[in-house]
């Protein structure tokens, strides 16, 4: 009989999995394969994420979910397939995955992380959108693909044990964030089901909030493939409050090509600026730690610690305050969030940290976030830094974003530090510093 192996990497789903519906329309037996390679386990909280959906995916399964650790093309080939089939990715890893595959076995490549793939659009003249409202122009205007629906059941070859599951520490981690949720597609769906229901609508006005309910809270589910983005889009066109919904999986495929044209965006500048970063441990430390003296950013990192997420807006002013306020280079925001966010896409955490640093697609490269007047406008009554931080929990609206005029005897009973830096000194600093290389496009 022939034999294919599914292999399973960021499509942890049997609903619209285009690779897993094609192998069963191709071929007799299939083996459906996810590889626990060192290199994906790097992060406590996505490993922690990626174990329970890889638990959920095997039920979907009846239990034939076949899981193995090593390298990824040797452990393919162990099964000796007659074909591979898997889902397309933009990142080195999985290009080099490809390559080496298709070496060896026949294989087929099929729609994966993104809505419009990568290389599908392109300018006249170029091979990637290097901007991003000439992208969404274009991108809004493609219909999706069609959805592959659900794989039928499929037949195990005969003596391929599907292997256990291994514990979160047997893949080298103590613990992950406490807060993080739940991974798996059937949580997904039932987020999914959550938000067309009851946040669609109002989506619009809450996006750029900070606590919960403000948000999907679907990007997981989205970057472990738990649910697809083609779904997604799908449900939600021509709905209430779907455009800025739309938008942001708009900015998922803008990264993901991106990415595709640019391997190095995770460590090279995309428009190098001429940036001289400080070297500062200790101030880098107290921004990981939410002891920078600007309770939102400070909510903002503690809520990162957490539960191995925050949202969006959230994350555009904690990383702005450290490139631009600190002055230390984005690359080592970008590694602590990489390291702790249960989403960390290389593509979009490479590329929105490129964005804030003014290296990447940004039309406004030098552009800064006041954290006092984001933090008066999205959080005006203090609730999100009460969450977060609460030794400032008592604080009345009117101070608890400003705890620095209480004086510094008063923050030192509070428990809380003074700031870091002055912002307004900071900003003009930053701005009379930046002599910033222009790049070209």
């Amino acid at each position: 009989m022939s034999t294919a192996v599914v292999l399973f990497s960021r499509d942890l789903r049997v609903h619209d999995n285009p690779a897993l519906v094609a192998a069963a329309a191709r071929f007799d037996e299939i083996v459906p394969l996810f590889v626990l390679d060192e290199r994906l386990l790097e992060s406590a909280n996505r490993s922690a994420f990626l174990l329970e959906a890889l638990a959920d995916l095997r039920a979907a399964l009846g239990g034939r979910l076949v899981v193995r650790r090593g390298d990824v093309v040797a452990e393919t080939l162990a099964l000796r397939p007659d074909a591979v089939f898997v889902a397309a990715d933009s990142s080195a890893y999985a290009h080099n995955r490809e390559r080496r595959l298709a070496e060896r076995v026949e294989l087929t490549v099929l729609p994966g992380a993104a809505v419009v793939p990568p290389g599908e659009l392109h300018p006249a003249g170029g091979d990637h959108y290097r901007v991003f409202t000439p992208y969404w122009r274009v991108w809004a205007g493609t219909p999706p693909r069609a959805l592959a629906g659900e794989a039928p059941t499929i037949r195990l070859p005969a003596g391929i044990e599907p292997g256990r599951l291994p514990t979160l520490a047997e893949v080298g981690h103590t613990a992950a964030s406490p807060g993080l949720p739940r991974g798996g597609e059937s949580e997904g769906r039932r987020l999914l089901t959550r938000f067309l229901e009851t946040g669609l609508a109002t989506y619009e006005d809450t996006r750029d909030g900070f606590l919960p309910g403000s948000t999907s809270r679907l990007s997981p589910y989205l970057h472990f493939g738990c649910v697809s983005p083609v779904e997604l889009a799908r449900l939600v066109r021509g709905r209430a409050g779907a455009e800025p919904l739309l938008r942001q999986l708009c900015w998922r495929d803008f990264y993901l090509q991106l990415l595709a044209a640019r391997p190095d965006l995770p460590q090279a500048d995309y428009r190098p600026r001429g940036d001289e970063w400080r070297e500062d441990e200790e101030a880098l430390a107290a921004w990981k730690d939410g002891l920078t003296g600007y309770p939102i950013v400070d909510a903002a990192m503690r809520q990162l610690r957490l539960e191995g997420w925050m949202p969006g807006r959230a994350r555009l002013l904690a990383a702005s305050f450290l490139v631009k306020d600190l002055r230390i280079d984005w690359r080592r925001g970008a590694a602590h969030f990489s390291d702790l966010l249960v989403d960390g896409d290389v593509a979009s955490n490479s590329g929105n940290w490129q964005w804030v640093a003014g290296t990447g697609t940004d039309t406004r490269p030098n552009r800064v976030f006041n954290p006092l007047r984001q933090a008066m406008r999205f959080d005006p009554d203090g609730a999100y830094v009460r969450r977060y931080v609460p030794e400032l929990a008592s604080l009345p609206a009117n101070t608890i974003h400003e705890p620095w005029k209480l004086g510094v005897t008063t923050l030192a009973g509070l428990g809380y530090p003074a700031p870091l830096v002055d912002h307004a000194e900071a900003s003009a600093a930053f701005a009379s510093s930046r002599a910033r290389r222009a790049s070209p496009a």
